[in-house]
């Protein structure tokens, strides 16, 4: 059985607009260890899937309105508040987006950190202050003991995502949500960030879910990647098996849009056209419709079933559930 298992999801945010369905019937599972690159432009509901297995959804608007969340055999939507308190920061934990906002200004990150440790750990005093020393020391903190009294605006912001990282991990959770954790820092701290969650989840058994727009940015650490696109996922594959062979013409629009070094560089990017759509207002038909090379008339008026493709590959596109054949792709691995 699967550590985490979400099952149609729905979540729905209830606007003068309309109903927007950020989340709108996703399912996905992740395994003990595991590591799940969740990947789609920016609005096509990976941070609202994370933020709705710990139930964080501000109400109102937001709703969870149906599905199923299974974390080792319960379902997270149907527990009390207190039980999610005593799950979230201890089995699963989250590493936000922006740890400027996401850490306290006034607090030393020291006691940002001791709190979890008070809370699921029962550790106090010296022994929190000495946990929390190693927690830093093991993301990488330079001089850590020195600097466990510092408050968040003396850390850069390499440094900053490091210390959540820290929190994070403060309890051994058995599930981490890592939402955009490289946001607005340079290539070479994208990296260590990846290579240090890449290291904790191998010396801790942790599964890690990887929040991102870039598929770049996972094609080293993730086992699985899932494809998401105006709230739904619409491919899923191994790793490996996405990037040598993507078979959704949105997944394909992603991988030209990577610059590549290899012996398989473009002359130029190939941009996606168009925007992605309003999730208050979608269409009948298939949502990538009107940015899709691929279209045919029945994409505009039914939703296309999921396909299988091979072994766990699977994608929801018309064209491998009515003759499969092949599209010429730019994108290769």
């Amino acid at each position: 059985m699967a550590l985490l298992e979400v099952n149609d999801l729905r979540t729905y945010f209830y606007t003068q607009e309309g109903v927007v369905k950020a989340v709108d019937g996703t399912s996905y599972s992740v395994e003990e260890g595991e590591t799940l690159g969740l990947v789609g432009e920016s609005g096509c509901g990976k941070s609202v899937s994370a933020l709705s297995i710990l139930r964080l959804i501000p109400s109102p608007p937001g709703k969870i309105v149906s599905g199923e969340i299974m974390f080792q055999g319960r379902d997270l939507l149907k527990l009390d508040e207190n039980e999610m308190r005593r799950i979230r920061g201890n089995d699963i934990a989250m590493v936000f987006q922006e740890p400027m906002t996401s850490l306290n200004p006034v607090l030393t990150i020291g006691r940002q950190i001791t709190e979890s440790l008070e809370l699921h750990q029962d550790l106090r005093g010296r022994a929190a202050r000495e946990r929390a020393v190693e927690l830093l020391e093991l993301v990488g903190i330079p001089a850590a003991r020195s600097r466990i009294d510092d408050y968040p605006h003396q850390f850069s912001g390499g440094m900053r995502q490091r210390v959540m990282i820290a929190m994070a991990m403060s309890c051994n959770p058995k599930i981490l949500l890592a939402d955009e954790p490289t946001t607005a820092l340079d290539v070479t701290i994208q990296a260590q960030i990846l290579e240090v969650m890449a290291r904790l989840s191998r010396e801790f058994g942790t599964a890690v879910i990887i929040i991102t727009h870039n598929l770049g940015v996972v094609a080293r650490y993730a086992d699985r990647v899932n494809v998401m696109y105006a709230g739904k996922v619409i491919e899923r594959a191994d790793a490996a098996e996405l990037y040598a062979n993507p078979k959704h013409p949105y997944t394909v629009g992603l991988l030209n849009s990577v610059p590549r070094l290899d012996e398989h560089r473009q002359e130029k990017l190939i941009p996606i056209e168009g925007l992605p759509p309003d999730l208050a207002h979608l269409p009948e038909g298939c949502s990538f419709y009107p940015r899709c090379d691929w279209r045919t008339d029945q994409c505009l008026t039914q939703y296309p079933d999921t396909a299988q493709i091979e072994g766990e590959h699977q994608a929801a596109c018309w064209e491998w559930q009515n003759v499969g054949r092949e599209r010429p792709i730019v994108a290769t691995s």
